[in-house]
């Protein structure tokens, strides 16, 4: 088939692609024609530095990954209603890696599916309705996960998808400009104070009469801004919604496989152990499968409700294959040992431009999660957004570097890249954001427009103007 020119290609998707379905770099979008490694190249033969791309966890186009589903997908490829090995295989390797007592597996195609089913087994299990989500949260893009998304509620222009009544929304327990942060309440228990608002949401669903379902969240929230829990904040908050009824869901679509480096499971760092877990995304590095894993007891909920479930391609054959693939690659290869290796290198380098940069207000996250948060005032915490956007555009133009923002403000500089990522790879973006430091210094933005600070010697002031009403 004759390759089109990148020019008719955006014309075809102007066309016939929705324009909700948005692109990297809109304004110069990039057509990526291969990849490898942590490496992709467009239809110039350009060579881009993946630092985004947490899908493609073992590296793109791994030669080991596509062997497995290649030689599979020559056999057969089926669904989940006959007998094979690949899934019965799978299931044993990834429940190996969990606590005991997850150790039932549902097989679906995406996190979002993933996340949807565990709310059902936790409303089959609890035989309540009511959620604990958390602000900032996205668990998909399906009806049922933009209930429990405000990420996603909270950039919605015509009012259509509302949070629900029995949705609540917990302060996300972001320590640097959250609702509690270190510079207004120095040396508190700040995971014990955002525990303590989950424990209020779950006061107030009983004081109406009824039990809690569950809390879902991610084990380190990516969309809130790589933000990493407050030690203590989950075993307490799990505390608070099982005894009030509830299950505890840690969604790892985006932060487990060993990307954490010390565990495997980035709930582990938390030291809890929920009762379902979802995964996707890394699981099968760019081919579309993804799991539920619970225990015994929630899983028997689900199946004495009558219900049966079957999901056409979820466990099929050739997923599995290639889902078993990346498994024994993060293990024969060292990946999460690599991870915590080079992120705690790119943290030690990042933390050494934060010297000599006051832009640099924060840097955060455990292996190769890591979040660098853009300020124009150390003091008052101001997010320098539109510095952040201009660095990120520049990355790509003058160093063929691929990076994003996220956060509420898109100030913070996200890095959730291939596992195979080098300390190469840490010095070269290092050195390029410095050069572009440099070049911010010299130009003048405009302040973010959700920002005010009324008075920044008192708590509390740093004020969001992107609110969700929920």
């Amino acid at each position: 088939m004759e390759e089109l020119t990148k020019e008719d290609t955006l014309n075809l998707r102007k066309k016939y692609i929705g324009e909700a379905c948005i692109l990297f770099f809109a304004n110069d979008p990039l057509k990526i024609t291969r990849a490898a490694g942590q490496y992709m190249y467009d239809e110039k033969g350009n060579r881009y530095l993946d630092c985004i791309n947490n899908v493609c966890h073992v590296g793109h186009s791994h030669p080991s990954v596509v062997e497995a589903g290649y030689k599979q997908m020559k056999v057969l490829n089926t669904n989940s209603r006959y007998l094979h090995d690949n899934i019965v295989k799978y299931a044993e390797k990834i429940t190996s890696t969990l606590p005991d007592r997850l150790n039932v597996i549902y097989m679906c195609n995406s996190g979002s599916e993933a996340n949807d089913l565990a709310m059902r087994l936790a409303r089959h299990y609890t035989k309540a309705k009511d959620i604990i989500t958390m602000d900032h949260a996205y668990h998909g893009h399906i009806s049922s996960m933009i209930d429990i998304s405000p990420y996603k509620l909270k950039v919605q222009m015509d009012g259509v998808h509302t949070c629900p009544r029995h949705v609540y929304v917990a302060p996300c327990p972001d320590t640097y400009r959250g609702k509690y942060a270190d510079c207004d309440y120095p040396g508190e228990d700040l995971g014990e104070k955002y525990a303590n608002e989950v424990g209020d949401i779950c006061k107030v669903i009983q004081g109406r009469g009824k039990n809690v379902c569950a809390f879902i969240a991610e084990s380190m929230q990516s969309c809130g801004g790589q933000i990493v829990f407050p030690p203590g904040y989950l075993k307490r908050v799990y505390r608070h919604v099982r005894e009030a009824g509830g299950v505890c869901i840690a969604d790892e679509v985006q932060v487990g496989f060993g990307r954490v480096g010390s565990h495997f499971w980035a709930f582990q760092v938390q030291d809890v152990v929920p009762d379902i877990v979802t995964m996707g995304k890394p699981m099968g590095n760019g081919h579309p499968v993804s799991a539920v894993v619970t225990t015994r007891e929630i899983s028997e909920a689900f199946k004495q409700c009558g219900m049966q479930y079957f999901n056409t391609f979820g466990g099929n054959p050739v997923s599995c294959a290639i889902a078993l693939a990346v498994y024994d690659v993060i293990e024969k290869e060292g990946l999460q040992k690599h991870a915590l290796e080079v992120g705690n290198y790119m943290k030690a380098q990042a933390a050494k431009l934060m010297e000599k940069y006051s832009i640099i207000g924060d840097i955060r996250g455990h292996g190769l999660f890591i979040g660098i948060d853009f300020v124009r005032n150390r003091k008052t915490r101001e997010p320098a957004t539109e510095e952040a956007k201009y660095i990120i555009k520049k990355m790509k133009e003058d160093y063929k570097i691929l990076l994003s923002t996220d956060g509420p403000y898109d100030n913070v500089l996200k890095m959730k890249p291939p596992m195979c990522f080098s300390k190469e790879n840490c010095d070269y973006l290092l050195q390029s954001l410095e050069q572009l430091i440099k070049d911010v210094a010299s130009k003048d933005f405009e302040p973010s427009h959700r920002w005010t600070v009324v008075d920044a010697t008192k708590p509390g002031t740093r004020v969001m103007h992107l609110k969700a009403s929920l």
